[in-house]
């Protein structure tokens, strides 16, 4: 019988008992060795690192260059609904045939049981962006930078460090200037890093003793580079060497996704092998597209639960960041409307629900609590629920499913209400399973 990719993946996950195993190891450096070392043969690499914002930046990034008529091979993680989604050749998702054949070369010439998941799934990545043209390839960091299984790659053209903020502590340290230190690993000599404002002063001063050690340029936000509103539906980018007024808000929701773009186009303007005219810019606001962030459901079998005039909304942020950036996207929405707010909720117990919710406590009506479905390591239902009554939200109770949770929700006393389903890119890749609309061609 012919394997399937998801046979063959979670071959890798049972057979090495790890999904990540930080370190750049002897496994996976010989792994990739016996196909040629293809990290050495990736066409203008471009390596993104950080806590938040690192996929809407790769994004950006992905819209400006094929707004310029070039195309990207891209590398995300993780995936909202199907593996494939974090292969990108040249502007397509990787096919099952290609995937499941590269994914059978390396368990044939791999160390038996030596690679993790995203060992694995980070070489078949580099395998297949080095046996297609493209003009540029980027690399989202899948955990940290110093360790993860994408610095391999010798030498980048460029590399970005988005917003930090604390996350995975058991990996990078329960300090910023650990984080920051772990992040900065991607840095090169004589390379270009384009850094996302940090208003942490401790991963800003990290940063910079990196880059002077290791003689790296960088670019960093609100020193070199800013973006400022102008209006309500435009905004500049403003630095030394380049000045865009009245592009258009991006297609991302958010006034966080203005700073993200802000450093794609830091990136941009110095790091690609082509020009990014002021046009592409503004065209690439307009088409940039990245799922399961501030993102609204407007069809499908979980809008379906809902009555009247609701809105029913995704973001798979799980972090204190995350949680500020959906109290501001919340503020604004009370300040368009005033419709209450009710959250669906669910996280991995690698996670700390309380950082999230803190900034968004003054705008949740209630809160309906799930355990994250499929995955060993997620809080319970109860814990979380326990967790929002004990924050205050005094209307916070387990859910069953994804579907009772919002029939519970739906329309209150005939008042239309925004529900969030947060907490967790795995909760929102089940949303989207559930909801299985045309919304999403994944």
């Amino acid at each position: 019988m012919a394997l399937d990719s998801t046979t063959l993946l979670e071959r890798f996950r049972t057979t090495h008992g790890k999904d990540i195993d930080l370190g750049l190891r002897a496994p996976y450096s010989d792994a990739l060795a016996a196909f040629g070392s293809p990290e050495k043969s990736l066409p203008h690499p471009i390596l993104i690192a950080g806590t938040n914002g690192k996929g809407s930046t790769c994004a950006f990034l992905r819209a400006m260059i094929e707004a310029a008529g070039h195309s990207a091979h891209v590398y995300t993680s993780p995936h909202l609904v199907r593996f494939h989604e974090r292969i990108r050749i040249a502007g397509t998702l990787i096919d099952e045939a290609e995937l499941v054949s590269i994914l059978q070369e390396i368990d044939a010439k791999a160390e038996k049981g030596g690679l993790s998941l995203f060992e694995a799934a980070t070489a078949t990545a580099l395998i297949a962006f080095s046996r297609h043209a493209a003009d540029v390839c980027l690399l989202e960091v899948g955990l940290g930078g110093r360790l993860d299984a994408t610095n391999i790659v010798p030498a980048p053209k460029a590399s970005i460090i988005t917003r930090l903020s604390f996350d995975h502590r058991e990996y990078l340290g329960d300090t910023m200037t650990k984080i920051a230190r772990e992040k900065a690993g991607i840095m090169r000599p004589h390379t270009p890093c384009f850094v996302a404002y940090q208003p942490s002063s401790e991963a800003r001063q990290a940063l910079e003793a990196q880059a002077a050690q290791m003689q790296t340029p960088l670019v960093m936000g609100s020193r070199d580079w800013r973006v400022e509103k102008e209006g309500d539906s435009h905004f500049g980018f403003i630095s030394e060497t380049r000045c865009v007024h009245h592009l258009p808000r991006p297609a991302l929701l958010g006034d966080h996704q203005m700073e993200n773009a802000g450093l794609a186009i830091a990136c941009a303007a110095q790091a690609l092998p082509f020009a990014i005219s002021d046009e592409v810019l503004r065209q690439a606001m307009l088409d940039v597209e990245w799922q399961g962030r501030l993102q609204r459901l407007t069809e499908g079998a979980l809008v379906s639960c809902l009555k009247g005039d609701e809105a029913l909304w995704l973001d798979g942020g799980h972090n204190d960041s995350a949680g500020d950036v959906l109290a501001a996207q919340m503020a604004a929405w009370q300040r368009e409307d005033g419709k209450p707010i009710d959250l669906i909720f669910g996280m991995l117990a690698t996670k700390r629900p309380e950082e999230f919710l803190r900034p968004m406590l003054p705008f949740i009506r209630r809160m309906r609590t799930l355990t994250v479905e499929g995955e060993t390591e997620a809080h319970s239902a109860k814990a979380l629920a326990d967790i929002g009554k004990a924050l205050g939200i005094h209307d916070c109770e387990e859910g069953a499913s994804l579907k009772e949770s919002l029939a519970s929700l739906s329309f209150l006393n005939n008042i239309p209400s925004r529900t969030m389903i947060c907490g967790s890119f795995y909760l929102v890749g089940q949303a989207m399973r559930e909801n299985a609309s045309r919304q999403y061609n994944l």
